[in-house]
Protein backbone atom coordinates (compact mmCIF):
# COMPACT_ATOMS: atom_id res chain seq x y z
CA UNK A 1 0.00 0.00 0.00
CA UNK A 2 1.20 3.70 -0.06
CA UNK A 3 1.50 6.44 2.49
CA UNK A 4 -0.10 9.76 2.02
CA UNK A 5 1.93 11.35 4.05
CA UNK A 6 1.78 14.82 5.53
CA UNK A 7 1.63 16.80 2.51
CA UNK A 8 -2.10 15.36 1.92
CA UNK A 9 -5.24 17.60 2.85
CA UNK A 10 -4.54 16.89 6.40
CA UNK A 11 -0.93 17.77 6.32
CA UNK A 12 -1.10 20.92 4.35
CA UNK A 13 -4.34 22.02 6.51
CA UNK A 14 -1.45 21.82 9.47
CA UNK A 15 1.91 23.47 7.50
CA UNK A 16 3.70 20.67 7.27
CA UNK A 17 7.66 21.15 5.48
CA UNK A 18 8.84 19.53 2.81
CA UNK A 19 11.43 18.03 5.21
CA UNK A 20 8.62 16.48 7.65
CA UNK A 21 6.83 14.92 4.71
CA UNK A 22 10.72 13.04 3.89
CA UNK A 23 11.04 12.24 7.44
CA UNK A 24 7.37 10.78 7.82
CA UNK A 25 7.33 9.25 4.51
CA UNK A 26 10.77 7.66 4.91
CA UNK A 27 9.93 6.02 8.73
CA UNK A 28 7.06 4.17 7.50
CA UNK A 29 9.25 2.64 4.99
CA UNK A 30 12.10 1.91 7.20
CA UNK A 31 9.11 0.48 9.41
CA UNK A 32 7.81 -1.99 6.89
CA UNK A 33 11.00 -2.91 5.82
CA UNK A 34 12.17 -3.70 9.42
CA UNK A 35 8.99 -6.59 9.46
CA UNK A 36 8.83 -7.29 5.58
CA UNK A 37 5.27 -6.49 6.02
CA UNK A 38 2.66 -4.11 4.73
CA UNK A 39 2.47 -1.31 7.67
CA UNK A 40 -1.51 -1.44 7.39
CA UNK A 41 -0.52 -5.00 8.88
CA UNK A 42 1.14 -3.99 11.72
CA UNK A 43 -0.17 -3.00 14.91
CA UNK A 44 1.40 -2.10 18.44
CA UNK A 45 3.30 -4.79 18.94
CA UNK A 46 5.36 -4.23 16.57
CA UNK A 47 5.56 -0.46 16.93
CA UNK A 48 7.00 -1.40 20.57
CA UNK A 49 9.86 -4.06 19.10
CA UNK A 50 10.59 -1.02 16.33
CA UNK A 51 10.66 1.98 19.14
CA UNK A 52 13.61 -0.70 21.28
CA UNK A 53 15.35 -1.48 18.15
CA UNK A 54 15.56 2.09 17.34
CA UNK A 55 17.16 2.83 20.85
CA UNK A 56 18.71 -0.59 21.52
CA UNK A 57 20.23 -1.41 18.22
CA UNK A 58 20.66 1.69 16.34
CA UNK A 59 21.44 4.25 19.43
CA UNK A 60 18.87 6.81 18.58
CA UNK A 61 18.38 9.32 20.95
CA UNK A 62 15.05 10.33 22.68
CA UNK A 63 14.45 13.05 20.73
CA UNK A 64 14.73 11.05 17.43
CA UNK A 65 12.70 7.90 18.46
CA UNK A 66 10.07 10.46 19.37
CA UNK A 67 10.10 11.86 15.96
CA UNK A 68 10.01 8.34 14.48
CA UNK A 69 7.05 7.62 16.46
CA UNK A 70 5.05 11.14 15.68
CA UNK A 71 5.08 9.75 11.77
CA UNK A 72 3.90 6.03 12.95
CA UNK A 73 1.12 8.06 14.65
CA UNK A 74 0.21 10.06 11.74
CA UNK A 75 0.29 7.22 9.55
CA UNK A 76 -2.42 5.08 12.02
CA UNK A 77 -4.59 8.03 12.99
CA UNK A 78 -4.44 10.17 9.87
CA UNK A 79 -4.16 7.55 7.13
CA UNK A 80 -5.41 4.52 8.08
CA UNK A 81 -8.25 6.23 10.70
CA UNK A 82 -7.12 3.91 13.85
CA UNK A 83 -6.77 4.35 17.07
CA UNK A 84 -3.74 4.96 18.86
CA UNK A 85 -3.21 4.40 22.29
CA UNK A 86 -0.58 6.24 24.34
CA UNK A 87 -0.41 3.72 27.31
CA UNK A 88 0.95 0.94 24.59
CA UNK A 89 3.29 3.22 22.99
CA UNK A 90 4.49 5.79 25.12
CA UNK A 91 7.00 8.74 23.89
CA UNK A 92 10.56 8.07 25.10
CA UNK A 93 11.38 10.92 27.67
CA UNK A 94 14.01 13.65 26.40
CA UNK A 95 17.39 13.96 28.25
CA UNK A 96 17.69 17.68 30.24
CA UNK A 97 21.20 18.04 29.19
CA UNK A 98 22.71 20.93 28.74
CA UNK A 99 22.87 22.36 25.25
CA UNK A 100 26.39 22.42 23.71
CA UNK A 101 26.30 26.44 23.13
CA UNK A 102 29.78 28.32 21.06
CA UNK A 103 31.47 31.25 22.08
CA UNK A 104 32.46 33.51 19.15
CA UNK A 105 36.26 32.45 19.45
CA UNK A 106 35.02 28.71 18.88
CA UNK A 107 32.66 30.05 16.21
CA UNK A 108 35.60 31.58 14.31
CA UNK A 109 37.46 28.34 14.26
CA UNK A 110 34.82 26.43 13.49
CA UNK A 111 34.34 28.32 10.42
CA UNK A 112 38.71 28.56 9.90
CA UNK A 113 38.50 24.84 10.04
CA UNK A 114 36.12 24.27 6.98
CA UNK A 115 37.60 21.61 4.94
CA UNK A 116 36.58 23.40 1.76
CA UNK A 117 35.59 27.07 0.51
CA UNK A 118 32.43 25.99 -0.17
CA UNK A 119 31.58 24.42 3.24
CA UNK A 120 33.20 27.74 4.58
CA UNK A 121 31.09 29.87 2.89
CA UNK A 122 27.69 27.38 4.20
CA UNK A 123 28.74 27.78 7.28
CA UNK A 124 29.13 31.27 7.56
CA UNK A 125 25.88 31.50 6.17
CA UNK A 126 24.44 29.35 8.60
CA UNK A 127 26.07 31.14 11.67
CA UNK A 128 25.23 34.98 10.25
CA UNK A 129 21.51 33.92 8.84
CA UNK A 130 20.71 32.11 11.88
CA UNK A 131 18.53 30.18 9.28
CA UNK A 132 17.58 26.49 9.97
CA UNK A 133 19.24 23.59 8.52
CA UNK A 134 16.46 23.28 5.55
CA UNK A 135 15.91 26.38 5.28
CA UNK A 136 19.64 27.00 4.40
CA UNK A 137 19.50 24.41 1.90
CA UNK A 138 16.49 26.35 0.03
CA UNK A 139 18.51 29.46 -0.51
CA UNK A 140 18.99 31.12 -3.78
CA UNK A 141 21.33 33.46 -4.79
CA UNK A 142 18.03 35.27 -5.10
CA UNK A 143 17.04 35.59 -2.06
CA UNK A 144 20.42 37.82 -1.16
CA UNK A 145 19.04 41.31 -1.31
CA UNK A 146 22.72 44.20 -1.92
CA UNK A 147 20.26 46.76 -1.76
CA UNK A 148 18.41 46.18 1.03
CA UNK A 149 21.20 44.48 2.96
CA UNK A 150 19.08 41.55 4.19
CA UNK A 151 18.97 37.71 2.99
CA UNK A 152 15.21 36.63 2.32
CA UNK A 153 14.77 33.34 3.85
CA UNK A 154 10.97 31.62 2.32
CA UNK A 155 9.08 28.77 3.91
CA UNK A 156 10.51 28.66 7.42
CA UNK A 157 8.86 27.02 10.24
CA UNK A 158 5.13 27.48 9.69
CA UNK A 159 5.81 27.92 6.02
CA UNK A 160 6.69 31.96 7.21
CA UNK A 161 8.92 33.91 5.38
CA UNK A 162 11.28 36.05 7.13
CA UNK A 163 14.24 38.68 6.43
CA UNK A 164 17.32 38.55 8.24
CA UNK A 165 20.28 41.09 8.31
CA UNK A 166 23.24 40.74 5.53
CA UNK A 167 26.51 41.61 7.06
CA UNK A 168 29.01 43.61 4.87
CA UNK A 169 31.41 40.27 5.79
CA UNK A 170 28.87 37.70 4.44
CA UNK A 171 28.10 40.00 1.60
CA UNK A 172 31.84 39.39 0.79
CA UNK A 173 32.25 36.25 1.43
CA UNK A 174 28.83 35.44 -1.12
CA UNK A 175 30.49 37.70 -4.12
CA UNK A 176 33.47 35.46 -3.92
CA UNK A 177 31.40 32.02 -3.36
CA UNK A 178 29.45 33.43 -6.67
CA UNK A 179 32.59 33.60 -8.87
CA UNK A 180 33.78 30.45 -8.01
CA UNK A 181 30.24 28.22 -8.98
CA UNK A 182 30.05 27.96 -12.84
CA UNK A 183 28.25 30.69 -14.15
CA UNK A 184 24.94 27.81 -15.04
CA UNK A 185 24.54 26.76 -11.54
CA UNK A 186 24.07 29.60 -9.88
CA UNK A 187 20.70 29.30 -9.12
CA UNK A 188 20.69 27.75 -5.57
CA UNK A 189 23.06 29.48 -3.58
CA UNK A 190 24.61 25.97 -2.17
CA UNK A 191 23.81 23.27 -5.27
CA UNK A 192 24.17 19.82 -4.66
CA UNK A 193 26.11 17.37 -6.38
CA UNK A 194 29.68 16.11 -5.32
CA UNK A 195 31.57 19.24 -7.37
CA UNK A 196 28.69 21.60 -6.24
CA UNK A 197 27.30 21.95 -9.65
CA UNK A 198 23.85 20.30 -9.55
CA UNK A 199 20.61 21.50 -10.35
CA UNK A 200 19.24 21.02 -6.99
CA UNK A 201 20.53 22.36 -3.59
CA UNK A 202 22.28 20.18 -1.38
CA UNK A 203 20.87 18.06 1.37
CA UNK A 204 20.23 18.73 4.92
CA UNK A 205 22.93 16.26 5.60
CA UNK A 206 25.28 17.82 3.85
CA UNK A 207 24.91 20.52 6.08
CA UNK A 208 25.41 18.42 9.35
CA UNK A 209 28.59 16.72 8.18
CA UNK A 210 30.28 20.01 7.08
CA UNK A 211 29.56 20.81 11.14
CA UNK A 212 30.34 17.76 12.11
CA UNK A 213 33.77 17.73 9.97
CA UNK A 214 34.56 21.76 10.68
CA UNK A 215 34.22 20.76 14.55
CA UNK A 216 36.31 17.75 14.64
CA UNK A 217 39.42 19.79 12.55
CA UNK A 218 39.23 22.60 14.94
CA UNK A 219 39.53 20.42 17.86
CA UNK A 220 35.74 21.35 19.56
CA UNK A 221 34.34 18.41 22.16
CA UNK A 222 31.24 19.82 22.16
CA UNK A 223 28.63 18.37 19.76
CA UNK A 224 28.20 20.73 16.67
CA UNK A 225 25.44 20.62 14.46
CA UNK A 226 23.21 23.10 12.21
CA UNK A 227 21.36 24.40 14.97
CA UNK A 228 24.61 24.82 17.42
CA UNK A 229 25.22 27.83 14.98
CA UNK A 230 21.95 29.03 15.53
CA UNK A 231 21.92 29.42 18.59
CA UNK A 232 25.15 31.03 18.51
CA UNK A 233 23.86 33.40 15.92
CA UNK A 234 22.32 36.95 17.09
CA UNK A 235 19.46 35.26 15.50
Amino acid sequence: MRFRGPNGPKGQRRNYAQHTTRSYLHTVEDFALRFNCSPDRLGPRHIREYQAELFQKRKLSPGSVAVRLAALRFFYTKTLQRGWSIAETPYPKKGHGLPAILSQEEVARLIQAAGTSFHRTLLMTLYATGARNAELTRLKFSDVDKQRMVVHIQGGKGRKDRDVMLSSTLLEELREHWHRLRRKHRIWLFPGNHDHCGDQPIDTKTVWQACHDAAKRAGIQKGVHPHTLRKASAY
